[in-house]
């Protein structure tokens, strides 16, 4: 169902290189660079995700409730990309943990990039 999401960006060369490492921890690389628009996927076929400076030039502003979701297949690099989020530069939003009680398997942490945009990744399972 959903093809790509995309978030705004004012620094659109810092924002690059902030997904690229962090991206990595996925498996995931650039499918389409456009100069001013660049998506990241582990499969070209698969849902992307995407940076572009705004359309109407103005500046890019964070969505107040919104949240990208990226899911990891175990808790492990559910860890590591919340590491190397925060090492290249963006803050925490929350540490990696259960959300909900243990039984739900429900791992996640939550960060925002150097724009502000808040992503969680996470990981459902009964236990890694």
């Amino acid at each position: 169902m959903i093809g790509y999401t995309t978030v705004g960006t004012n620094d659109l060369a810092k924002s690059a290189s902030f997904y690229d490492t962090v991206f990595a921890v996925l498996g995931a690389k650039r499918v389409m660079d456009f100069g001013e628009f660049i998506v990241w996927s582990i499969k070209k076929e698969d849902p992307g995700f995407s940076i572009t400076k705004p359309f109407n030039k103005e500046a890019a502003t964070v969505g107040n409730g919104n949240m990208i979701a990226l899911s990891a297949p175990d808790r492990a690099t559910v860890d590591k990309l919340y590491e190397t989020a925060l090492a290249a530069g963006g803050t925490c939003e929350g540490k990696p943990g259960i959300r909900g009680d243990d039984g739900s398997g429900f791992y996640a942490a939550y960060f925002r990039d150097l724009d502000g945009n808040k992503l969680n990744v996470f990981n459902v399972s009964s236990a890694d």
